[in-house]
């Protein structure tokens, strides 16, 4: 019977060779001990990975939608908080304008109309607010101001007031002005027409914070505010009386106009009570996929540590074969 056997280099390469396999195995086993999931998704799932792609898909779904959870919490958290030092500003001018008492005189008054410009300033200020670099109250046009300067607004407004010389008339101009598209929208308001898209937070869920500088709201506060700032304005020469009168006026056009504002922070508190509870529920179906991904990957620990256990006394015993063998000799065999 004939006899065949390997030659030396051929013997080494076969060693080389298992010696490799081993320890891809090992590596293996090590990594899916530490991390407790299967390599080798295809050979658990008997091939069938359709079910963990759609897993997958809707993960990369969701974590889509809570970066736009985050934009949109931080954008509405933004508009609020604009409202509430715009509500807090024209709130304290109200008050003190209503406080006009029928002693005040020429410098009190010249000061009544100065704190009510400086909330004017304020009030376009605090409209051309931006957020993670956008603009607010701009509509779609969040890469610009939603106003002039409140310089350019108060020249343009006194121009259209002038010659008028009666409370009424002036009150008359004032409102005509802030409602003509030829005024205020055209003076004031830089931002778009177009409103700010809404954001998706799911696949059927789209919470819509659309706030524009020339809403009706912040216009009906501009006329109060800007009405009691031309009040001791000596181009329409208005007696002391009727300035008195002029502030008072503007004080019950501001307390009219705060009751709108704060069903406008209402409607804003519900958007992003809204946000949050859709970003809750994308949080907790994210934990649900991801135990449902961790179920079907799941490597046994104990399982896993045997076949490592193994894998090394293999690697162990292939070591010891290897020194073994690289010792014989023709001198060894012989003797």
């Amino acid at each position: 019977m004939n006899s065949y056997g390997l030659g030396d280099l051929a013997q080494t390469f076969l060693l080389q060779r298992r010696g490799a396999s081993i320890k891809a195995d090992m590596a293996r086993l090590t990594e899916e001990l530490a991390s407790g999931q299967v390599s080798d998704t295809k050979s658990v799932l008997a091939g069938n990975v359709a079910y963990l792609s759609d897993i997958e898909s809707d993960l990369r779904g969701l974590a889509a939608y809570k970066v736009a959870g985050t934009e949109a919490a931080q954008f509405a958290s933004s508009v609020q908080s604009a409202l509430d030092r715009v509500d807090f500003g024209v709130g304290q001018l109200s008050t003190a304008l209503l406080a006009v008492g029928a002693s005040a005189n020429g410098p009190i008054l010249e000061q009544m109309s100065t704190d009510a410009e400086n909330e004017f300033r304020s009030l376009v200020s605090v409209l051309n607010t931006s957020s993670a670099g956008r603009s607010i109250f701009a509509g779609a046009a969040t890469d610009q101001s939603a106003l002039n300067s409140a310089d350019v607004i108060l020249a343009d407004l006194r121009t259209a007031i002038a010659g008028n010389t009666t409370v009424s008339d002036i009150e008359t101009a004032v409102d005509q002005w802030f409602d003509d598209p030829a005024g205020f929208r055209a003076s004031a308001y830089t931002g778009s027409d177009a409103s700010i898209a809404p954001f998706q937070l799911a696949e059927d869920e789209q919470i819509s914070v659309d706030l524009k500088a020339d809403n009706q709201v912040f216009r009906d506060l501009f006329k109060g505010v800007a009405l009691a700032a031309v009040a001791a304005d000596s181009g329409l020469g208005l007696s002391a009386g009727n300035q008195r009168d002029l502030l008072v006026r503007a004080g019950i056009s501001l307390l009219e106009a705060k009751e709108a504002l704060t069903g406008t922070q209402s409607g804003v508190g519900a958007a992003e009570a809204r946000i949050d509870t859709v970003t809750a529920r994308n949080a907790a179906r994210d934990t649900s996929l991801q135990l449902a991904k961790g179920a079907l990957l799941e490597a046994d620990p104990y399982e896993t540590a045997t076949q490592l256990e193994a894998v090394q006394f293999q690697l162990q015993s292939l070591y010891t074969i290897t020194a073994r063998t690289s010792d014989l000799s023709l001198v060894n065999f012989i003797r």
